[in-house]
């Protein structure tokens, strides 16, 4: 056997990262659709500035040319740079103008004027060679001196970009991120009223597996239904075919069971009727003990689908626990001496509760009888626990044996499972004890658990007030 501690595998890295969306297929593909609209944005402004840089250069330098050089006509009055027209000219346009020579001496704006060639792209990789560098600068020279004119007297005027007029005005980055939540808001609306059928189909299917089959999902639009449409009415055949194949085995266990009771009862008569003499004494009692085993297995199954039903019956009447249990107790040692050993814990005073007092006698039993084939190797006896949780009846037996495996344990209260098939039948029984005890708790609104106690098992039912 591998003695090996299991090693817990890490994660991978993008569930660490983000590990919340898994369980909603919803926003999963509303995350998927944010992220595809985001590259979709950057790809298009990245082509979009790539193909602008490389052909608007060519394209713009002379109508710039030809504007600056209107410019500087419409600054100059016989040849030398007007200061008037240059503060008008910076009223009227989002320009910087820098007049500087030998006789004037101006700027319109106290930041260092602004070139256009400034927000021309850079390149994105931060990593150009030597020779790209130059490229730049030399494209920059001349950008430079296309934004420059000399007069005739000698001034250099210089024009840029006002950035603080640009700036005032909203930034488009703003609306597009507000527009991109809002579609993403749509998106998500949208995408949550598609899937609104598959929490249908999932509570649908959680009845399904509790074993009610009366309700079926609810299909949207049945006469031209949509996949999910489609998924929810095979779902629902299928709850139905499941249904009446229950309703079929139901059917052939009551009767096979009602139809071997009287054969039962004539074999054990004819039995009760053979000599006791020594010679067949010995097979006459195993023959009884076949037959009241054989009676007690057809017992249970009737119960068994009685309490299956929907409409179980339950006698409901005012019983005392604490004694009911004392009278199981001493109705298992008249066969087991070792029942005599259960220790009972019940609290004083412990008020009365209304219960079906055969059917609570008959989980008592099969439990206690349980604890006690599965413990008979054991140092320690059974043991019964009866405490009340706020309003709620606790019963708690637990053995002390060997437990049950732990993959085997949640199909331990199935009708004729036994963890270990190759058991014999006196100790492993025919596996309808523990199913029996669940029925009785759920015909009650209560519910029974089983877990390993180390050693042992330890079963407990929940009896909520009537």
């Amino acid at each position: 056997m591998n003695t090996h501690p299991r090693i817990e595998r890490a994660p991978a890295w993008h569930r660490r990262l983000w590990p919340i969306p898994r369980g909603s297929l919803k926003l999963r593909l509303v995350l998927l659709f944010l992220v595809l609209a985001l590259a979709m944005v950057f790809t298009f402004i990245r082509g979009a500035q790539r193909a602008f840089t490389l052909g608007w250069h060519d394209t713009a330098r002379p109508l710039l040319t030809d504007y600056v050089d209107r410019l500087a006509a419409e600054l100059t009055v016989d040849g030398r740079p007007s200061l008037e027209r240059a503060r008008a000219l910076v009223q009227r346009l989002p320009v910087t103008v820098d007049i500087h020579g030998p006789e004037l001496n101006w700027r319109s704006h106290p930041e260092p004027p602004a070139d256009w060639t400034r927000h021309r792209p850079r390149h994105m990789d931060g990593h150009a060679d030597e020779d790209r560098d130059k490229d730049d600068e030399a494209e920059e020279r001349r950008w430079r001196s296309l934004l420059q004119r000399r007069t005739a007297d000698g001034h250099v005027i210089a024009f840029g970009l006002n950035e603080a007029a640009l700036e005032r005005r909203p930034g488009l980055i703003g609306y597009t991120l507000v527009i991109l939540l809002t579609l993403t808001l749509l998106a998500y609306l949208y995408v949550r009223h598609l899937l609104l059928p598959l929490d249908d189909i999932r509570r649908g299917a959680q009845r399904f597996g509790t074993g009610e089959f009366g309700g079926a999902i609810p299909v949207r639009r049945p006469q031209a239904p949509d996949e999910l449409g489609q998924l929810a009415i095979t779902i629902n055949t299928m709850g139905q075919d499941i249904a009446r194949m229950l309703e079929a085995q139901r059917a052939l266990l009551l009767a096979i069971s009602h139809e071997l009771r009287s054969p039962l009862t004539r074999a054990r008569l004819h039995t009760e009727l053979l000599p006791e003499s020594t010679d067949i004494q010995p097979q006459r009692e195993a023959l009884l003990r076949d037959l009241g085993e054989m009676a007690r297995l057809i017992n249970d199954l009737l119960e068994s689908e009685r309490l299956a039903g929907r409409h179980a019956a339950l006698h409901r009447e005012v019983t005392d626990i604490a004694t009911l249990a004392r009278e199981v107790i001493e109705e298992l040692s008249t066969g087991q001496a070792r029942a005599r050993d259960i220790r009972l814990q019940a609290p004083e005073g412990l008020p009365p509760y209304r219960l079906d007092r055969v059917r609570l006698r008959l989980l008592l039993r099969n439990l206690l009888d349980n604890a006690l084939r599965h413990s008979a190797q054991a140092p320690q006896p059974p043991e019964l626990c009866i405490t009340e949780d706020g309003k709620s009846l606790v019963l708690e037996v637990r053995d002390h044996g060997p437990g049950v495996p732990e993959d085997q344990l949640g199909h331990l209260a199935q009708p004729f499972f036994r963890p270990d098939a190759a058991r014999s039948r006196g100790t492993g029984g025919v596996g309808l004890g523990l199913y029996l005890c669940r029925l009785v708790a759920q015909a009650h609104g209560g519910s029974l658990t089983l877990r390993n106690a180390a050693p042992g098992l330890l079963v407990t039912v929940r009896l909520p007030p009537a």
